[in-house]
């Protein structure tokens, strides 16, 4: 048989492998970076500066943006938008897709009429109905936020209650007749992961209607300085807000729901007391 210290070097061997393939995969992907920031560079230097800044002129006005708090307070207030309005579209997805499940008389209203249209209509479209119905005020960017992304919390959440362990239900039946306790310790916990995966995609769904909603009926948000920014041709407030906007998805996604989702998202046995 054999001993311990004969087994360490080939195990030293198979973890090596991959260790080196994450790094090639980390070096590729900062390469990549360099490569896109010198094209970047290289073709600012061949057209005027107000149609493309280099990067450091970009950099300087990034630095401006986070030290000028006329400036980014339209960062929070479009965070602001953005948190109400999913709140609102997981709560009132959340409440149809129950009601679809737990009413089959509502199935078809719920999933073959109401999530298709609201799917099928475009941002745009319920911006500009929005101010006709509204105005120009925060109300009308949170409602059109919120009707966008209501279908991607129906569809979820659907999805997560045609999956619900079926044994499980009929086991918890037998030992209690209170369906709001089997509610809370069987189905709450089976819908988590379905619910992080909603507010996932939510988030970066809802900072393109955010720009859109802010850019024509908000009065504060990243969306109308971006069209202040356009109307004074100041191209590179403009890729600060992108910048801005990319940095805010991609960095609550890997640092806040990621790690919630993996703690907090898990369904299986173990999360039912």
């Amino acid at each position: 048989m054999p001993s311990a210290s004969s087994l360490a070097p080939a195990a030293r061997a198979a973890v090596r492998p991959g260790m080196t393939e994450a790094r090639r995969a980390r070096l590729a992907a900062h390469l990549f970076t360099l490569a896109f920031l010198a094209a970047w560079w290289g073709y600012s230097l061949t057209v005027p500066q107000f149609v493309l800044p280099g990067p450091v002129p970009v950099a300087i006005r990034l630095w401006q943006f986070f030290t000028t708090y006329n400036l980014y307070k339209h960062a929070f207030a479009s965070l602001e938008h953005i948190l109400e309005a999913m709140a609102i579209s997981l709560i009132v997805g959340g409440v149809l897709a129950l009601a679809a499940h737990y009413l089959p008389v509502l199935r078809l209203a719920v999933h073959g009429r109401l999530s298709p249209f609201l799917n099928s209509f475009s941002g745009i479209g319920w911006t500009l109905l929005s101010i006709v119905w509204f105005g120009v005020n925060e109300f009308t960017v949170v409602f059109a936020i919120s009707v966008v992304l209501t279908p991607f919390a129906i569809i979820n959440m659907r999805e997560g209650l045609e999956t619900l362990d079926r044994e499980l239900l009929e086991m918890a039946a037998s030992f209690t007749r209170n369906r709001w306790r089997e509610f809370g310790k069987i189905v709450v916990p089976a819908l988590m992961p379905f619910v992080f995966a909603t507010l996932r995609i939510s988030f970066g769904v809802s900072w393109k209607v955010a720009l859109a909603a802010e850019l024509f009926g908000g009065r504060t948000g990243l969306g109308y300085l971006f069209n202040l920014a356009q109307q004074n041709f100041d191209i590179r407030l403009i890729l600060v807000v992108i910048i801005v906007i990319i940095a805010f998805v991609y960095g609550t996604d890997r640092i806040v729901f990621a790690p919630l989702q993996a703690r907090f998202g898990r369904s299986d046995a173990s999360m039912v007391p």
